[in-house]
């Protein structure tokens, strides 16, 4: 499997694709920069976020930054085009934002960044979701969350990947008391737990070895299992 995906990587790499990363602030979008810059698969890598990174790393150097305004997306089309693949992994939670500032954040801003990109001749958009995902719920993350998967699906990629990981087992520098309880329960019992916890290493590891694949699907999800078995995580730590 390891060679197998080497020779992907290496094919890959000789297309000179493109790709940006919504969200590389966040934990999950962090660590999905990481992995990218160390597999060497893009030629070039952009990040749209609200402000300027600062990195130590000199092979941060290398990177192309647009600062954009969320609420005036449209003004800043020329920033999402001439990308073969998007990742998104933008996200925040009602206690930060409120229900509206959640609903905007992790719909209106995800889809519109999304129908920029695919305007812009994006191929590939792979969508950071959760677990339990679904527009029909009556729980307001999980209809938001199914909700933007839908009407990102109706765009029509050439290929849309969505992933649901569970509770993710990674260490957020902003305060999320209840998450951070769940994840040092889900640790403690990764073996009976581990299809409702995941490594965000491991997702993103699944995130960037997906895009090296062709599924037969247009549209696909990945659950929590799915994430693990392609990320290379057996067991949750």
């Amino acid at each position: 499997m390891a060679e197998d995906m080497k020779t992907l990587e290496e094919s890959f790499r000789q297309q000179n694709n493109s790709c940006f990363i919504l969200g590389a602030s966040g934990e999950t979008g962090r660590l999905l920069l990481q992995e990218l810059l160390e597999r060497n698969i893009f030629s070039k890598i952009t990040l749209i976020g609200r402000r300027q990174l600062t990195f130590e790393d000199k092979v941060h150097e290398t990177l192309v930054q647009e600062v954009v305004d969320f609420e005036k997306l449209d003004d800043y089309a020329a920033a999402f085009q001439g990308h073969d693949v998007g990742y998104c992994c933008l996200g925040t939670t009602r206690a930060k934002a409120g229900a509206e500032g959640f609903i905007r954040v992790d719909h209106d801003y995800v889809l519109k960044s999304a129908e920029l990109a695919k305007a812009g001749g994006c191929k590939q958009f792979h969508l950071e979701s959760s677990r339990g995902a679904d527009k029909n719920s009556n729980f307001l993350y999980l209809k938001v969350k199914g909700q933007v998967e839908a009407d990102i699906e109706a765009l029509s990629f050439d290929r849309f990947a969505i992933y649901r990981p569970g509770v993710l087992l990674v260490d957020r520098q902003e305060s999320r008391p209840a998450e951070w309880m769940a994840r040092k329960f889900l640790s403690a019992f990764s073996a009976v737990f581990s299809s409702m916890s995941i490594p965000g290493q491991v997702v993103v590891k699944a995130m960037v070895s997906n895009t090296l694949l062709q599924p037969e699907q247009k549209t696909e999800i990945l659950e929590n299992k799915a994430i693990i078995n392609l990320g290379g995580g057996n067991t949750v730590k």
